[in-house]
């Protein structure tokens, strides 16, 4: 490796990345998965990856950025039980066992413990395109992604040597595992690229394929994005399916479960402590019954920074009626009844009616049907009826 390849690698581990490869703009070798994906309706209500401009430049990097001459993408740890001893869950049975209701707390994907990461990656990419460009004497050509832009990243992840694509379609390297955030620079300096990882090393594994609780994941090292539970808490915008809210847990924003029963993050994941990530206060386990009352205001000043605002605050507070629903805990009677009485949302005041015929016992029961006398939205009053029918 040049000169050149080893200041820019050593600028970026300088910045807070932990990972960096290089690679070609040649076109991903899994776009034919990636069509075929589409085909088949698996991106569910995420439109815009089917838009023909979009599906374009993710078979071609150079309709990107036609001058593009190189890729560096960029990993950045964030193994959360290792590196915050206190949020781990036990042994490899309880991750799974115990998803389904541990009391009224919520569980969070550990990538959204502290600042969004968009923002984050996105200014240490800056500085690394100027440096650079300081090296050059002059601009270069570019253009930056993380997780934002029509790019394979994990394709170009694997040609750039960083790890292989595991079963649970995640980018697993086998000195930090795969809680890893990519990043990828395209750029106008054709760079010595780095050698592939070719080496597939889940071997026999199916442990994330048998401990998905909506069975998501598919052979082919794909997901059914409208079975998974990042997905549903996520980028789905309306109704939950009926059929799913059971399998959701606990979880309120993402989930890890995938990852967490990974051999490749129990017993070889590094620990990794970035302040930028860092758990804030409430976030990893967040009360139920206090989240559930968060006003716009409230939810934008406790989220700002944050990637559960994402979520926005009617499917954020879906997701938590969901997880209390799932709770089977009296004690979150209270809290949904008013909800459903006093929620201006009418998703919100839909999913608490779930949840509330999900607990049963004549509170709920009450509730349920002195709610469907005043309630006036035709689809929150379908919910509180096949509630009651439950």
């Amino acid at each position: 490796m040049s000169g050149f390849e080893s200041a820019i690698k050593s600028e970026a581990f300088r910045l807070g990345f932990h990972l960096v490869g290089i690679t070609t703009p040649d076109p991903p070798p899994h776009f034919d998965v990636y069509k075929s994906w589409l085909k088949k309706g698996m991106h569910g209500s995420m439109g815009y990856l089917e838009v023909e401009r979009t599906v374009q430049r993710r078979a071609d990097p150079k309709v990107i950025l036609p001058e593009c001459e190189s890729i560096i993408v960029l990993g950045t740890l964030h193994n959360p039980t290792k590196a915050y001893p206190k949020y781990a869950k036990g042994n490899l049975g309880s991750l799974v066992a115990k998803d389904a209701g541990n009391g009224l707390q919520g569980r969070v994907a550990a990538y959204a413990w502290g600042l969004d990461y968009h923002d984050v990656l996105v200014e240490r990419m800056e500085t690394l395109v100027q440096f650079i460009e300081s090296r050059i004497g002059h601009e270069v050509a570019n253009r930056f992604y993380t997780d934002t832009g029509p790019i394979l990243e994990r394709d170009f992840a694997q040609r750039a040597g960083l790890g292989w694509i595991g079963k649970n379609t995640c980018l697993i390297n086998p000195q930090a595992g795969s809680y890893i955030l990519l990043s990828e620079i395209l750029l106008g300096v054709r760079l010595k690229p780095d050698e592939p990882f070719l080496q597939d090393r889940c071997g026999s594994c199916r442990r994330c394929i048998e401990a998905c609780p909506t069975g998501c994941i598919l052979p082919d090292r794909t997901i059914d994005s409208r079975r998974c539970i990042s997905y549903l808490t996520i980028e789905l915008k309306g109704f939950i399916p009926i059929k799913l809210r059971r399998d959701i847990g606990n979880w309120v924003f993402g989930c890890d479960i995938c990852q967490q029963v990974c051999p490749w993050n129990i017993k070889f994941a590094q620990p990794v402590q970035d302040s930028k990530f860092s758990p804030e206060m409430g976030v990893p386990e967040p009360d139920l019954l206090i989240e559930l009352q968060h006003s716009a205001d409230s939810f934008n000043r406790q989220f700002k920074g944050n990637p559960i605002k994402r979520a926005k605050r009617s499917g954020y507070l879906r997701n938590v009626a969901v997880a209390m629903g799932n709770s089977k805990s009296e004690s979150a009677v209270g809290g949904l009844a008013q909800a459903l009485f006093n929620d201006g949302e009418p998703l919100v005041r839909a999913h608490a009616a779930w949840a509330l015929g999900n607990i049963g016992g004549r509170l709920a029961r009450d509730a349920l049907g002195d709610a469907l006398v005043s309630e006036t939205n035709p689809e929150v009053i379908i919910e509180i009826k096949k509630a009651l029918e439950t």
